[in-house]
Parts: structure tokens; C-alpha cells; sequence
């Protein structure tokens, strides 16, 4: 897997030297406070983002009769590279791709030994593990801060479980994410919502979620001391639904983060967030960061 740590790590110098020189002093909006993941982005414009997300548990809900009970340490983690690009003359159609990574280390391992991609049988794997064509669209052309993202997973994993490490579910996902935003008077407050639903099919014993609908809502709420910077709190609700699988879960999830724009084209994201409660689910907590270019 050091091919795949040496990509990763290409493409975070790349982001960084060709966007991170020139400082933009211009306080007059930024992308951060005026294109939002409801705006798209214009004809020969790119959007990429890479972002990152660890979730580590000591707990989980998986006792008896859903009891929580203490558990050796599960930790996953999940890179994720969009890119899109505006077609079209009136920003209303961006079409895209999605790559996911994912490297996972469990039964009591360090949180951070999901960065060594070691592959230790019985307590790690990590691989490249689906791929995505996507396209973003706003559906009413006189709601330009309402739009959908369509997306459709192909996965690229063999086997969902290996030596009882979990990697990825072995299923097809369409995905489709509904997003709105409002900015307050004064530009220094922002609501920002999001439903993601997500469609889970295929061989049902090939993944534990495949014949079941994912539905996650979540706001978030900013608070822009300057319109370079912001400040975010956030809670997000998601609810597995069982289709023909026999499994069903949820949970709930609490945070906050930071948003900061480094150039006029390069932004830089960190958020937190908590599992408050759930239902056969684990109770662990996450840590965010992701750069975002547009150009």
C-alpha cells in the first residue's frame, strides 16, 4: 500500500503548492461563504475536494437487548476525492467523479495505526475501495441555493469482511443528496441543510446493508467572524431502513468545526462530531479535515 500512501500524499502537495502562495486580501466573500455544496460552479470551473474522516469507537450498542457495552478499539478511516466541473452557461449542471479510500484497523489497535496500511491479517486492511459518477444539478432555476447531487457507488471491494475485518460494503449505492442554504442579513450568519439518501442493493449476502435505504439529515449553522473564516456547529441524524435485509440501525451525531479560506481558490475544513445515541450502531466520535480548491 505504499503506492496508495505516496498518492495520497502527491495530492495533497499538488493541492497545496498550486494554491497556497498567494494569500487573498480580499474581504468581500470568499468560497467558503458564497459557494456553499448548494452553488455550482460555472462552465470551465473545477471543484476539488479532498476530504478526510477517522471514526474510532470504544463502544457500541451491539449488547444485549442493545445494551452498550465496552469493546478493544475499532478505528476507521475514509479518504474522499471529488472533482467536478461546471457545463453549461447558467451554473445549473456540474458533472463529476467520486474516489473512495478507505483503511481500517481493528480489535483493540491504535486509533492512528490506520496510517501504517500494513494489512496485518485478523487486524487491518486498506485499499481503494469504490468509484462514483456524479452529477450535480439545480432543479429550479430561480433557486439557485437549492440543489441535488446524484451519485451513483460502484464498488470496488471483494469481500466485505476478511479474517473479521470489515472494509467496505460489497454493494451498489445510488446516492442522492439534497442540499439548501440561507444566509442571514449581514453576511455573518449561514444555515446550511443537507439530506443524503442513500440506496443500498445487491446480493444481499454480500454486504449487511445491501436491500436497505439510508436516510441522513443533517444542519449545519456559521457563524463568519470575517468572510474569510467561519465557525460551525452541526447535528446529523441517520437511519438505516430495513428493505429485505433483516438489519436496521441508527444514530445520532453532535459537532462543530472551522472553516478558514487560505488563497482566493484553496480552503482548509476541520469538524468534530460525537454519536450521542443510536440503536445497533457503534458510539464512537470522528475527526475531519478537508481542502477544497476551486479554480
Amino acid at each position: 500500500m505504499k503506492s496508495t500512501k505516496n498518492l495520497i500524499t502527491t495530492l495533497f502537495l499538488c493541492l497545496t503548492i498550486t494554491f497556497g502562495f498567494a494569500q487573498d486580501d480580499d474581504d468581500q466573500g470568499s468560497v467558503i461563504q458564497t459557494l456553499t455544496p448548494s452553488k455550482l460552479i460555472g462552465k470551465g470551473q473545477f471543484d476539488i475536494k479532498w476530504f478526510n474522516n477517522l471514526y474510532t469507537e470504544t463502544k457500541d450498542l451491539f449488547g444485549p437487548g442493545g445494551d452498550k457495552r465496552d469493546i478493544p478499539r475499532n478505528t476507521f478511516f475514509t479518504s474522499t476525492l471529488e472533482a467536478y466541473t461546471g457545463i453549461g452557461s447558467n451554473k445549473r449542471w456540474n458533472i463529476g467523479a467520486i474516489l473512495e479510500f478507505r483503511s481500517n484497523a481493528v480489535g483493540g489497535r491504535d486509533a492512528l495505526d490506520v496510517f501504517q496500511f500494513d494489512g496485518e491479517r485478523g487486524s487491518a486492511r486498506s485499499g481503494l475501495t469504490s468509484i462514483a459518477p456524479s452529477v450535480k444539478f439545480v432543479p429550479f432555476k430561480s433557486v439557485n441555493n437549492f440543489s441535488i447531487q446524484s451519485s451513483f457507488f460502484i464498488p470496488l471491494v471483494d469481500n466485505e469482511s476478511e479474517d473479521g475485518v470489515f472494509l467496505d460494503q460489497n454493494g451498489f449505492i445510488w446516492q442522492n443528496r439534497f442540499f439548501y442554504d440561507y444566509t442571514f442579513p449581514g453576511n455573518k450568519f449561514q444555515i446550511f441543510g443537507e439530506i443524503n439518501s442513500e440506496l443500498n442493493f445487491g446480493d444481499e449476502e454480500d454486504s449487511f446493508a445491501n436491500d436497505s435505504l439510508r436516510l441522513t439529515p443533517g444542519v449545519f449553522f456559521s457563524y463568519f467572524p470575517s468572510s474569510k473564516f467561519t465557525v460551525l456547529a452541526l447535528a446529523q441524524h441517520s437511519e438505516l431502513i430495513d428493505l429485505g435485509n433483516d438489519f436496521d440501525q441508527n444514530f445520532t451525531a453532535l459537532g462543530g468545526g472551522a472553516k478558514y479560506q487560505l488563497t482566493k481558490q484553496l480552503n482548509i475544513e476541520a469538524l468534530y462530531t460525537k454519536f450521542v445515541r443510536g440503536e445497533r450502531t457503534g458510539l464512537g466520535q470522528t475527526f475531519n479535515i478537508g481542502l477544497r480548491a476551486v479554480f
